[in-house]
C-alpha cells in the first residue's frame, strides 16, 4: 500500500514539472507503461494474504485510473500550448487559392456521340447496341451482301478462326453497325425507330483517314406509309439541332446492298452556306452519309412483311463527323491517348 502511495504522489509531482510531450510520454511508459512501476507492484499480489489480495488489487487500479486520469489531462494541456506556439510562429494566408486538381475529360467521340444520341432521344428514337463479334449471317447475308460481294473480301474484314454454328457462318470483326438492324427487327418487329452508335473495324492500311477501327451511327424507322421525305425531314432537324443552324439535306443516287433505291446523303457547307469555298470544294455541298428504303431482303430477314410495312436507314462515320467539329485533320490521333491532344478537349 505504502508503495502504491509513494508511487502515485512521486508521478503527480513529477507532472507538474514536466513541459514537453516526449517528456510526458517517457514518464507514463516508466509508471503505468506494459512494463512500468505499476505492473512491477502488481507482481507481488500472488504472494499476498488471501484477505489482503482484494483490498490491495482495489487499490492498485484506483491508482492506475487515477495516474491515466493526470496522464490525459496533461497531455491536452501540452497539446493545446503547442498549437498556440505554431499559431503564433507560423502564418496561414487563407485568401491563396489551392491547387486545382486536375481530372480527366469526356473524349471528343464520346461527347459527340451523347450529342447525338440525345438529339434522336427527343425524336423518339431508342438507342440500340450489339456484339462487336458477329456472325457472316448477320453482318452480310442478313443484309442482302451476298457471298459474292467484294465486302466480304479479305481486304476489308477481320475475319475470326471460329464458326458462329452452321446457319450463321464464320466471325468476323463487324465491318459497321448495320448488323443491329436485323437483330433488332428480328427482337422487337415493326413498328421501330432506333439508332445504333458503335464501333466498327476494317481491314484497312492506317493514314490522316483511314484506320482500322473507327465509330459509326445506324438509323432505321420501320412503320406503314414511310418515304424517303420522311428520312429528308428527319436528317434536317438532326443536323439543325447539331450544328446550332439551319442545314439543308439533299440525297444524290448510290449504291448499297442493302437498301433499295440508295442514295448518298449531302448537307449544305456550314462555312461558306452553300456559296462555295475551299472546304467543300467550291460545291457548296458536304458528302456526310449512306442512306435509302430498306431493302426488301433485310426486312424479310428480320421477319417483316414488306408488303405491309416499309422504312429508311442511314449510316455515318461518327468519327468523321468528331473531326468535322473540332477541326482534326488524322484520324490517329482519336485512338493515340495522347494526353496533349484529349487534354484540349
Amino acid at each position: 500500500m505504502n508503495q502504491l502511495s509513494t508511487l502515485l504522489d512521486s508521478a503527480l509531482s513529477q507532472l507538474k514539472t514536466i513541459t514537453t510531450l516526449a517528456e510526458l510520454t517517457d514518464l507514463e511508459t516508466k509508471t503505468i507503461g506494459r512494463k512500468g512501476e505499476v505492473t512491477e507492484i502488481l507482481k507481488g499480489l500472488k504472494d499476498m494474504p488471501e484477505d489482503q489480495r482484494k483490498e490491495f488489487g482495489q487499490k492498485a487500479n484506483e491508482t492506475k485510473k487515477t495516474l491515466e486520469a493526470a496522464f490525459t489531462g496533461k497531455r491536452t494541456e501540452l497539446e493545446i500550448v503547442e498549437m498556440n506556439k505554431k499559431l503564433e510562429t507560423e502564418t496561414c494566408d487563407i485568401t491563396e487559392p489551392g491547387i486545382k486538381p486536375k481530372i480527366g475529360t469526356l473524349h471528343p467521340i464520346s461527347k459527340v456521340q451523347w450529342e447525338v444520341e440525345n438529339i434522336f432521344s427527343q425524336m423518339g428514337f431508342s438507342i440500340m447496341d450489339g456484339p462487336e463479334i458477329e456472325s457472316e449471317y448477320y453482318n452480310f447475308e442478313g443484309l442482302n451482301i451476298p457471298s459474292y460481294h467484294p465486302a466480304r473480301d479479305m481486304q476489308d474484314t477481320f475475319f475470326i478462326n471460329k464458326q458462329a454454328d452452321e446457319k450463321h457462318g464464320n466471325l468476323v470483326l463487324r465491318t459497321h453497325t448495320s448488323p443491329v438492324q436485323v437483330r433488332t427487327m428480328q427482337k422487337y418487329g415493326a413498328p421501330l425507330r432506333i439508332i445504333v452508335p458503335g464501333r466498327v473495324f476494317r481491314y484497312e492500311a492506317t493514314d490522316a483517314s483511314h484506320d482500322t477501327t473507327f465509330d459509326q451511327v445506324e438509323g432505321l424507322l420501320i412503320d406503314k406509309n414511310i418515304s424517303l421525305a420522311h428520312l429528308k425531314g428527319v436528317l434536317e432537324e438532326f443536323l439543325t439541332r447539331l450544328f446550332g443552324k439551319k442545314v439543308v439535306v439533299r440525297f444524290r443516287p448510290g449504291y448499297f446492298p442493302f437498301v433499295e433505291p440508295g442514295l448518298e446523303v449531302d448537307f449544305s457547307c456550314l462555312l461558306c452556306e452553300g456559296k462555295g469555298c475551299r472546304v467543300c470544294k467550291h460545291s457548296g455541298w458536304m458528302e456526310f452519309m449512306g442512306a435509302g428504303m430498306v431493302h426488301e431482303n433485310v426486312l424479310k430477314a428480320g421477319g417483316i412483311d414488306p408488303v405491309v410495312y416499309q422504312g429508311w436507314a442511314f449510316g455515318f462515320g461518327l468519327t468523321r463527323l468528331v473531326m468535322m467539329r473540332y477541326g482534326i485533320d488524322d484520324i490517329r490521333l482519336l485512338k493515340s491517348s495522347d494526353p496533349r491532344f484529349l487534354e484540349q478537349f
